[in-house]
């Protein structure tokens, strides 16, 4: 039997929130029911177990720092429409006879104080008679928040910021889609070294080899919406699908942003959801995206679509595949962004840099003002 201190019951309730789906208008959230803090309990080992690191526990009010407690039972989300965290917790306590009455509820996310497709998390813990719920990061949507209150109305004691940097990391996307009210944004580009997508004959297929080829696929499965120009669909007729060689994955929205027409017979009209929105105005893509809840918006256009979102400040993170290519003519990665010298460039900051296969991935993010 399982015995965590407060910090590695968090730990372990931030790799159960992972196993969850990154994709879908709903946030991955991990949840281990602790027993009540019994310092003199014989059970309760006074060392950690061998190979077992026990983190230092985060102490609060009349509580013994870094004594493990017993876990009761653990839960995370899989996806919209199917048990919170807590619930699916408090489920698998239920259905092994456990009692939780004063137990502590370790949640990566503050527990909601809503009724959607299923009922208030802060509510169930507290009919459920949990005596005290740690939180790592608290929920900032205006219909969810709120179940730190709720929970302190009913007695419940309730502690935030436990690994908050870690649940920060973990819920990136969604946080920055749900705080600022619109999807969080990454553009894809894969070019040669020397910033072409395509020949000066148009030719741009394949520039990157399979391996980035197949990088690209999971990451367009974990995204929640594709997103191209008119121009790419009459160039190229893209299907735009997911096909990561792990196996089938949920297909994201494809969604074509112009004025012109999208042939009836294209491919990207078949086989999983689609939507033409008529408009150059990123603003107004992003607003009408927002309003179906599309958290992850992945731009895989041309250099028109590319130097559209970038010139309106709209990306997050860019994604750049770079194949060891040199055309020396050819169309270029992006146009004209207004940068008149070298201090006016925007600035990213580099996150992460793969190699697969012959190719490069470099990953960089935008700089952003945190939002609380």
């Amino acid at each position: 039997m399982d015995y965590l201190t407060l910090d590695a019951a968090m730990a372990r309730a931030l790799e159960l929130a992972a196993r969850g789906p990154a994709r879908g208008p709903n946030p991955q959230v991990g949840c281990v029911l602790l027993a009540s803090a019994e310092p003199t309990d014989p059970a309760a080992p006074a060392v950690p177990r061998p190979g077992e690191a026990v983190a230092p526990a985060v102490p609060r009010p009349g509580e013994v720092a870094g004594v493990p407690r017993r876990v009761l039972a653990q839960g995370w989300h899989r996806g919209a429409g199917t048990p919170h965290a807590e619930a699916d917790a408090l489920t698998r306590a239920a259905a092994a006879g456990i009692d939780v009455t004063g137990a502590t509820a370790v949640v990566t996310l503050e527990p909601c104080s809503h009724t959607g497709r299923t009922g208030p998390c802060a509510q169930a813990l507290a009919e459920a008679g949990v005596a005290d719920v740690v939180v790592s990061v608290p929920d900032p949507t205006e219909t969810a928040g709120g179940g730190a209150d709720l929970l302190r109305s009913r007695g419940v004691q309730v502690t935030t910021g436990i690994r908050r940097a870690e649940g920060e990391a973990l819920l990136r996307v969604w946080l920055t889609a749900v705080r600022r009210g619109t999807p969080y944004v990454t553009l894809k580009t894969a070019s040669t070294l020397d910033g072409c997508v395509a020949a000066a004959d148009g030719t741009s297929q394949w520039i990157t080899g399979s391996v980035a080829r197949e990088h690209a696929h999971v990451v367009r499965s974990q995204v929640d919406a594709i997103l191209v120009g008119t121009g790419t669909v009459l160039a190229d007729d893209p299907s735009l699908t997911a096909r990561p060689a792990a196996g089938r994955a949920d297909q994201p929205l494809r969604v074509v942003v112009g004025h012109r027409e999208v042939p009836p017979d294209a491919r990207l009209r078949s086989g999983a959801p689609y939507l033409h929105l008529r408009t150059h105005d990123v603003a107004e893509v992003l607003a009408e995206l927002a309003a179906r809840e599309i958290r992850h918006v992945l731009v895989e256009g041309g250099p028109g679509l590319a130097t559209a979102f970038l010139r309106a400040g709209a990306v997050d993170e860019v994604h750049a595949y770079l194949a060891p290519v040199l055309l020396g003519t050819g169309h270029r990665m992006i146009g004209d962004l207004g940068a008149a010298t070298l201090a006016d460039a925007p600035r990213l900051t580099t996150v992460a840099v793969h190699q697969l296969g012959e190719d490069v991935l470099v990953v960089a993010r935008a700089h952003r003002e945190a939002l609380s």
